[in-house]
């Protein structure tokens, strides 16, 4: 069927197309009725509103107008726009997208291939997809809030401009980027002077990653009910954090080309660094992999070693292993309260847990899969009882001091 045939159809047909697409992609029964109840419900918005044909923005007018006359929860909420966004996907002919992906923000025109050339040194300078997505995001936050302050080029903007609009900025972290950025358009012409000079400098506040104890992450562990199909895949997985500090993107992506079951190794290019960390494949590691690959995961096509239980049946991402670490904190009743409980946490508390077992700083970084030799100092932070070590002796009071301590006059 083309777009041009599925956008001139009736709501109600377009309506069970959609649903029908959804059925040959495996999805269940449940999941189709509620599917239909939620968007069943536009078609009497569109009556009652006059409208005839149906488009995206009928779809996202009818969220706004359900959101601002319902008190609904949160997750109902997030639902209602997964279903209306995959109908709007349906409708425009897009690829099927299991997850919502992110969207680059619009360049102003005026600073196109200013912009463009930064981002391109940047991935020269081998910079990872995710941190040049992030630079321009903040480079064009500051471009826009630089025309609103009257700036309409390269050539327009001035010192009290940036000084404005970084007055302006909430997230303090991009004064960083966007010094790089006019730092570079001064080093290639495009200004006149560096106007990097009148970007503040923010100092990020000193905090000591969060761990949790071992005695917590065999709590954690225990959890998990490793007698469904899911909860063999959460174990799995979650011991490649809790047990070899593995981050949440190489976890995701493993395949079976980075399981060796023979020679109990486990070897994958780093999401982050792109380097090859090669970690010993530990025996509850192996059973547990062995039981969810044999017994539990879904029969598909997908590469990737851990997929989701309910169609479609593809890889999983790290927004669901984030979830999935937070529920079980949870399940375990472990306290969370003011700390983090993403699966990161993992890495710092092995970390942790290495250094307080005398394990080298160095052997710790390469664990960790770390290529920055400096890395090691952010694990210093956690070394608290040798740093007691090192701790001076408090001198006896005398003179003065000791006269105050005993109630004595200080004059």
């Amino acid at each position: 069927m083309t777009i041009e045939e599925i956008q001139n159809r009736s709501y109600r047909h377009l309506l069970i197309s959609f649903l029908m697409d959804l059925e040959s992609r495996d999805y269940g029964k449940l999941t189709l009725d509620n599917y239909r109840r939620t968007l069943c419900k536009i078609d009497g918005y569109m009556h009652n509103e006059g409208i005839v044909a149906y488009t995206p923005i009928v779809g996202r007018g009818y969220y706004a107008y359900y959101a601002k006359t319902h008190h609904i929860k949160k997750s109902r909420q997030k639902s209602m726009e997964t279903a209306i966004r995959r109908l709007n996907d349906y409708y425009d002919g897009r690829a099927y997208r299991p997850q919502h992906t992110k969207e680059q923000m619009l360049i102003p025109k005026a600073f196109e291939a200013h912009v463009n050339s930064f981002l391109y040194k940047c991935k020269e300078a081998g910079n990872k997809s995710n941190t040049i997505y992030a630079k321009q995001r903040f480079v064009v936050k500051f471009l826009e809030d630089c025309i609103s302050n009257g700036c309409n080029d390269v050539n327009s903007i001035n010192p009290p401009i940036v000084c404005q609009t970084c007055i302006m900025t909430e997230n303090k972290d991009s004064w960083a980027v966007v010094r790089d950025f006019l730092r570079f358009l001064a080093k290639t012409g495009a200004t006149e002077t560096d106007l990097s000079t009148f970007v503040p400098y923010y100092k990020h506040k000193f905090n000591i990653p969060v761990t949790y104890s071992e005695e917590e992450i065999h709590r954690f562990e225990e959890a998990i009910d490793q007698s469904t199909d899911i909860g063999k895949r959460d174990y799995a997985m979650m011991l490649l954090a809790t047990r070899l500090g593995i981050r949440s993107g190489d976890i995701v992506l493993m395949t079976m080309e980075n399981i060796d079951f023979n020679h109990d190794k486990i070897c994958f290019s780093q999401q982050k660094t792109g380097e090859i960390l090669q970690l010993p494949m530990l025996p509850d590691i192996k059973t547990a992999f062995m039981d969810y690959i044999t017994n539990a995961r879904p029969a598909t096509k997908d590469k990737v070693i851990f997929i989701r239980h309910n169609a479609p049946y593809q890889g999983i991402t790290t927004s669901v292993l984030r979830f999935i670490a937070a529920k079980y904190f949870h399940k375990a009743g472990i306290d969370t309260t003011a700390k983090k409980h993403g699966p990161h946490v993992f890495r710092s508390s092995l970390a942790s847990s290495m250094i307080n077992g005398d394990i080298p700083y160095e052997t710790v970084r390469k664990v960790l899969g770390h290529s920055d030799p400096d890395a090691i100092k952010h694990y210093a932070k956690l070394d608290i009882e040798k740093l007691r070590e090192c701790a001076i002796e408090v001198p006896e009071p005398t003179g003065t001091f000791l006269a105050f301590l005993n109630g004595g006059c200080t004059a």
